[in-house]
């Protein structure tokens, strides 16, 4: 099986306890495709301007990532700058510039229309369901979304995640999103608005899956140092979404260990900065770490 992404691509720089890092591989697209590669194929469809260093992502190809959906337009490449002080979970952005990625609308070849998985990260939720409408008959949409997105578009929103299978969201935005402040209410309500499966990401508090099977909860992996949290959640996706794509199907067991491997990947993410610990990783290392989170959750009756 095989999933095609729609997303971000772009420069960020980044400032955290740990260092510092500047104009480095960055957005949704990228990150989901890390992660997801290692799982299955995937097609990943976005947009870079003409400064973009494409040679950075050779590594993708390499993995067997199809780039044909990559569009170069004229301009400059998306580009976001933030800081992480104390709160690891949260980022303070200091400047966006979307650039290039302003006036993107996704270019869908007929082989990606074909794709069974399809994964809608952070983008408008109108583009999102531009994407929808071009897709055939996917057995499984997954989609991000953000706070902004919830505020300033929220029909829009409402409308894109009827059509959805998988949501992914973080605690405060499930909270912001259903007006509920219980986790449980909150995901019954937004359940009810058309996501079969709602997982809601907590950061270093681990994640929580509620779907027809009943509630599964994850921790994340205790690190002494977490480098750069960005992309992290996207990481997630990547594994959750990649490891679902190559079982070809959904059952209470594959998603406990999507869970898990999004786990896993996201772990990796915030290991280095940018990119670039997802470069170096090898399927022997998810394989260990996997291995780690079994033991880290096992009890005996």
């Amino acid at each position: 099986m095989s999933i095609v992404v729609v997303g971000s691509i772009a420069l960020d720089s980044v400032k955290t306890p740990y260092g510092e890092k500047k104009e480095a591989l960055g957005g949704s697209a990228l990150y989901f495709s890390s992660a997801a590669s290692f799982f299955t194929k995937v097609s990943l469809v976005g947009v870079i301007g003409q400064d973009f260093p494409r040679g950075d992502i050779a590594f993708l190809a390499r993995r067997g990532v199809d780039l044909s959906g990559l569009e170069t337009a004229k301009g400059q490449t998306f580009r976001w700058s933030g800081s992480y002080q104390g709160d690891m979970n949260q980022a303070q952005t200091h400047d966006t510039r979307l650039n290039v990625f302003e006036q993107f609308h996704p270019k869908l070849g007929p082989a990606h229309r074909k794709i069974p998985h399809v994964f809608l990260a952070n983008i408008h939720p109108s583009l999102q369901r531009e994407v929808i409408a071009e897709m055939g008959t996917p057995k499984a949409i997954g989609c991000d979304t953000m706070n902004f997105w919830i505020t300033s578009a929220r029909s829009e929103l409402l409308k894109t995640i009827r059509l959805v299978d998988i949501m992914f969201l973080n605690d405060a935005e499930v909270r912001q999103l259903s007006g509920e402040t219980n986790l449980v209410r909150a995901a019954a309500a937004i359940r009810r608005m058309g996501p079969k499966v709602l997982v809601i990401k907590k950061g270093e508090h681990g994640a929580m899956l509620f779907s027809k099977y009943g509630v599964f909860a994850i921790p994340a992996l205790p690190l002494e140092k977490v480098f750069d949290p960005t992309g992290a959640g996207d990481s997630f996706a990547g594994g959750f979404m990649g490891y679902l794509a190559s079982q070809g199907r959904i059952s209470d067991a594959i998603l406990r260990r999507a869970m898990v491997y999004g786990s896993v990947m996201a772990s990796f993410n915030v290991e280095k900065f940018s990119l670039d610990r997802l470069k170096t990783l090898k399927k022997s290392e998810i394989t260990a770490r996997y291995k780690q989170f079994k033991e880290l959750t096992r009890f005996e009756a």
